[in-house]
């Protein structure tokens, strides 16, 4: 087959973006634009401004793509849009505006589950690295703001599909990060400035145990049996226990102290909130950083141990953190087991993931049709 460009749209949260990708394998342009500054003064996303920014931004972003790819709105062969999981006011100015784009060009439309793109964030890269075939099956943690979830894959034709083996009871493991963060007055958001920050306190200072889910999923999806052993993650207790060590050890001060110093700046740079952080707090982000890594490892191997998978995938938000990579890696290994991350800049939100995903449904005419909405709760199958 000839090369096939695809245009790819998301929008699914807080990241308007638009990328040109080749056959399904090589990134041609690649255009993220970051609301970060917009919820910043909040401590974490916001919906309605969310979706006010998307519609600011998603002309020009695309427009960027296709300039930056040196391709037109007619010499790009499909489109690809997100459709869901995520934020259904942000999700709708994606799929609207697609849907237009893709009608006037009378150019093929493809709507992704987001939650695959980030899967095919790590394929993507793997066949650029010349690793065109995985061993199956494969094991793949998503693991961001908004998703925590186990799948195992296999294959289906041309392309994969998908159990659910895993996912959050409650808070996926992103937003604690975030809301972590924000309690200690760090910035948003809260996920690279944790990491940052643990690699100065000790991680054994402070124990954060964690529940064991033993009573039922609401939703088990069985597929090999009742008795399916799940790998499933909580992780509002954590909060809950990070909130009670700051009672109890009386940090409301100097977190009020760190708020007036880090306000008087523009834009606090990492170093900034370094400096304006004592050794108990340090020791306390470092410890709750480690507990994450341990609980998110520890579960997806034994995940993989349970079903026998020949490969593990690491992706999405998380996936960026230093600590995570290096206990997943060193754990991975004492198993035999490959694990596979994406690079950081594709492991936030962004469409050459979406457009990656894409790929394997143009080759087998999987497109949409005019009835094509967002689904903010959609599953991955």
């Amino acid at each position: 087959m000839s090369e096939v460009f695809i245009l790819g749209i998301e929008s699914s949260c807080d990241e308007t973006a638009a990328a040109v990708v080749r056959s399904g394998e090589e990134v041609i342009s690649n255009v993220v634009y970051s609301q970060i500054a917009t919820h910043q003064p909040y401590g974490g996303v916001v919906p309605e401004l969310a979706s006010r920014e998307h519609l600011r931004a998603i002309v020009p972003v695309v427009r960027k793509a296709l300039e930056d790819a040196s391709q037109t709105y007619e010499s790009i062969d499909a489109l690809a849009v997100t459709k869901g999981p995520g934020l259904a006011g942000a999700l709708l100015v994606g799929v609207s505006y697609a849907k237009a784009l893709a009608y006037a060009l009378k150019k093929p439309l493809i709507g992704v589950n987001h939650l695959e793109g980030h899967i095919h964030a790590v394929l993507l890269e793997e066949r650029q690295h010349g690793n065109h075939e995985l061993e199956f099956p494969v094991l793949a943690l998503v693991v961001s703001g908004g998703h925590t979830h186990l799948f195992l894959a296999e294959r289906q034709g041309a392309g994969w599909i998908y159990h659910d083996v895993g996912h959050t009871r409650d808070d996926a493991a992103g937003e604690a990060f975030d809301k972590v963060a924000k309690l200690l007055e760090l910035g948003y958001p809260g996920g690279p400035l944790i990491d940052f920050l643990s690699g100065h306190g000790n991680p054994l200072a402070v124990k954060f145990p964690f529940a064991q889910i033993k009573h039922p999923d609401r939703n088990p999806q069985n597929r090999y049996g009742k008795d399916e052993r799940r790998a499933d993650f909580s992780y509002s207790g954590i909060k809950t226990a990070v909130l009670r060590y700051v009672e109890t050890h009386d940090l409301r001060a100097s977190i009020a102290q760190r708020r007036r110093v880090l306000g008087q700046l523009a834009s606090p740079a990492p170093l900034d909130v370094l400096a304006a952080c004592d050794a108990e707090v340090l020791d306390l982000v470092a410890s709750f950083q480690r507990a994450m890594v341990n609980d998110l490892v520890s579960k997806t191997l034994a995940a993989a141990r349970e079903h026998g998978v020949a490969t593990v995938l690491v992706t999405g938000g998380v996936a960026a953190n230093s600590e995570l990579r290096t206990a997943f890696q060193k754990s991975a290994a004492e198993d035999g087991l490959p694990v596979h991350f994406p690079s950081r800049r594709l492991s936030t939100d962004n469409a050459a993931m979406i457009a990656a995903a894409a790929y394997p449904r143009f080759i087998a005419g999987e497109f949409a049709d005019s009835e094509l909405s967002p689904d903010a709760g959609l599953r991955l199958r």
